[in-house]
């Protein structure tokens, strides 16, 4: 992913008001992001821990989704949980669902859609192995190479995003 400027990604966000976007709180890390092993940029917002962003590149320009993290979310470390987007199994807390509000009118009156995705939203670098799942020390072994996982999650993160933004559509 190329590095983005903090202009941006506030100018980005496709279901929030432009006040909204321009109250979130960029990740902490943000002058160390290691954009090179990025698909997508994804945090919790520092200051509001029950928002969480997603910045999906596009050859339009980044494409911001606003998202809701659950208030109590689950803590067994004997279950499993698989994200949606990369396919990574995690302890069933590293996995949340993450609601957005649809983009335009729809939004505004409260329709949403979710997904479950690993809840710190590093998807690439789980993908890459920069990033292990905690209590796990094993990766589901796969058959398609990096190019291929990484892909999938792209596909998965646009099927996502072309849901947000869907003007007018009924959610399936």
């Amino acid at each position: 992913m190329e590095p983005l400027s903090e202009k941006q990604i506030r100018a980005s966000f496709v279901n929030c008001t432009k006040g909204e976007a321009a109250r979130l709180r960029l990740p902490l890390d943000f002058a160390e992001l290691p954009w090179d092993d990025l698909d997508f940029l994804g945090w919790v917002d520092p200051g509001a821990p029950l928002r969480a962003h997603l910045v999906l590149p596009r050859e339009t320009g980044p494409l911001g989704i606003s998202l809701r993290v659950p208030s109590v979310g689950r803590t067994s470390a004997v279950k499993s949980s698989l994200c949606q987007i990369c396919l990574t199994g995690h302890a069933s807390s590293g996995v949340t669902l993450l609601a957005a509000p649809l983009a335009g009118a729809r939004g505004r009156e409260g329709n949403t859609v979710g997904t479950y995705i690993c809840a710190d939203l590093a998807c690439s670098l789980y993908l890459r192995g920069k990033r292990q799942p905690k209590l796990r020390t094993t990766r589901y072994e796969e058959s398609l190479t990096l190019d291929e996982r990484l892909a999938r999650m792209r596909g998965n993160l646009d099927a996502f995003a072309a849901r947000v933004t869907a003007a007018g559509v009924p959610a399936a």
